[in-house]
C-alpha cells in the first residue's frame, strides 16, 4: 500500500515540476503515473547496482553522490518514457532529484510514518 502512495506522490511531484521548470515536461497525469511506475522499477532493479558500483565515490562524497545516482535514474526514466516525459538535461535532473528526495523525506516522516506518541 505504501508503494502506491509513493507512486502517486511522485506523479504529483512530476506534474508540479512540469509546471514550475521549463525544461521538464509531462504530457498528462497518466504519463506522470507511468513515469512514476517506471522510476519505481528502476529504483528497485537498477539503483542498487549503481550504488554498489559507485560505493567508493559515495563514501568519499559523504553520500552526496546518491543525488547523482537519483538524477541518472530520472534520465533513464526519461529515455524509457520517450516524449511523454522529458527532462532537458543532467543539471535539471539533479535539481529535481534533490527536491524530490527532500519532499519525499518530509512526506514520509510526517504523513506516512508519523512517530507514535507515548
Amino acid at each position: 500500500m505504501k508503494w502506491i502512495i509513493g507512486i502517486l506522490i511522485n506523479a504529483l511531484l512530476f506534474i508540479a515540476f512540469a509546471g514550475y521548470f521549463e525544461g521538464f515536461q509531462v504530457s498528462s497525469f497518466g504519463a506522470a503515473v507511468g513515469a512514476s511506475i517506471v522510476l519505481y522499477f528502476i529504483n528497485m532493479l537498477v539503483r542498487p547496482l549503481l550504488v554498489i558500483l559507485t560505493l567508493p565515490v559515495t563514501i568519499l562524497s559523504l553520500g552526496l553522490f546518491l543525488f547523482v545516482i537519483n538524477a541518472c535514474t530520472l534520465l533513464i526514466t526519461d529515455a524509457i518514457m520517450g516524449s511523454k516525459f522529458d527532462i532537458s538535461g543532467f543539471g535539471l535532473a539533479l535539481l529535481i532529484a534533490i527536491i524530490m528526495s527532500i519532499v519525499n523525506l518530509i512526506i514520509h516522516k510526517t504523513v506516512i510514518e508519523p512517530k507514535k506518541r507515548k
